[in-house]
């Protein structure tokens, strides 16, 4: 395959150093509408090329591209691609509307083109564990799970909406918090197979006074700095997420789990994680609760070559090794020593691209997986809007089956 990667921001030469790397990828191009900075990736990692627009890519001969662009630009540019005839990998989130999900899931199904949101938490080490568990019918009915993603602003989010938006940074460092819900909504929906079907999500308007999360100043009118929403889901339980922006909480795992069963819980929280099983019959006090930390702990914490102009606060992102749930020997030896990130999920994110394109399979998390990780926000942050009203979760389907990886 021949892929081009579309926006040469902070994560971007993550994955082009690592799709360099794949035995399955030819060629890799770069593209920035800063064209400095896609040159700079392209001699640095010895690329291909560059394109000057992103037309340009569109019209060449590569097969894919990898749109790492601000997050409320992914869905225009992903239906652009498509219809190009291009196989496409996008980050998160997929788009910011049902309508705009919604003509993507139909584009794909029009040209069986491959497409992959690249979503960290679903190869999260809780939520791999999780799944496996859920799966074995160890935890019994699932009927209540969380999913939390506390990121607060101090903590590398004003650097990073600076770097990327300019003089006019404030108007989009105001972006919905529910709008990026697939970090929280995906790893609980990763490891439970269901979906959303209705919502109730309160908003907490913010008071810090800077400008950002000011409703006149931000390009979506949006003032909620922190949101909180329970959703319905199609098997009769229920899920719980939290996305916050204004939070006293640094560093651990901004991204965590909880999965209620009737016969096992488990629980993360910032710094660990437990796992409790009840005894058959009433004699409660044959139950345990084991300490499964050590199953999710990423080894590596050093700051990779190259990365030194990333914000601090912003390091544990991109310094990352692999848990011991996590199954390596399905990856590329290429990969071996190559830098990862996000508790490990680089790696797995382009290998699984590299291989559905490939293999003309779909991936993980694909154009109906993707769009049950990303509506849920977008259908909170309208109950939000409406002041916490009840209301239905569109659903585009199952999609194909697949495969076991």
């Amino acid at each position: 395959m021949k892929i081009g990667v579309i926006g040469t921001g902070q994560f971007a030469r993550s994955f082009i150093s690592l799709w360099q790397l794949h035995p399955d990828v030819e060629e890799v191009y770069a593209c920035d509408v800063v064209p400095e900075r896609a040159k700079e990736h392209a001699e640095k990692y010895n690329l291909a090329g560059t394109f000057d627009t992103f037309e340009d890519a569109l019209e060449s001969d590569i097969d894919s591209v990898a749109i790492l662009t601000q997050r409320w630009t992914h869905g225009p540019l992903v239906l652009q691609a498509l219809e190009a005839g291009k196989n496409v990998y996008s980050a998160v989130p997929m788009a910011i509307s049902a309508e705009e999900i919604g003509a993507i899931v139909k584009k794909v199904e029009e040209t069986g083109l491959i497409y992959m949101m690249g979503e960290t938490s679903y190869y999260n080490p809780a939520v791999v564990w999780a799944r496996g568990k859920i799966a074995e019918g160890e935890l019994g009915r699932v009927f209540y799970s969380e999913g939390d993603y506390v990121h607060d602003m101090d903590n590398g989010f004003y650097a990073a909406y600076q770097y990327s938006g300019g003089d006019d940074w404030k108007k989009t460092a105001s972006y919905p918090p529910m709008l990026y819900p697939t970090h929280a909504v995906g790893g609980v929906l990763g490891a439970v197979p269901s979906y959303a079907t209705s919502v109730s999500c309160i908003g907490i308007k913010d008071d810090r006074g800077d400008g950002v999360f000011d409703k006149d100043v931000s390009l979506w009118g949006n003032e909620f700095s922190n949101m909180t929403a329970l959703f319905e889901l199609a098997d009769g339980g229920t899920m719980r997420t939290n996305e916050f922006r204004r939070v006293g909480y640094w560093n651990g795992h901004e991204s965590r789990f909880r999965f209620y069963g009737t016969e096992a819980v488990m629980e993360q929280s910032g710094h660990g994680a437990t796992y409790s099983v009840k005894t058959e019959g009433e004699n409660y006090a044959k139950g345990k609760t084991l300490d499964i930390s050590e199953e999710f702990v990423t080894r590596s914490k050093q700051l990779p070559e190259g990365f030194g102009d990333v914000d601090p606060a912003l390091m544990q992102s991109f310094a990352s090794g692999n848990a011991r749930v996590q199954d390596r020997s399905r990856l590329p030896k290429e990969f071996e020593g190559a830098h990862n990130g996000h508790e490990g999920s680089h790696h797995f994110l382009a290998d699984d691209f590299a291989r559905a394109v490939t293999t003309k399979t779909q991936p993980p998390v694909n154009a109906w997986k993707a769009a049950r990780f990303t509506l849920p926000g977008v259908a909170a942050y309208e109950s939000a809007q409406q002041g916490g009203a009840r209301i239905a979760v569109p659903d585009f389907g199952d999609g194909p089956d697949n495969p076991n990886w």
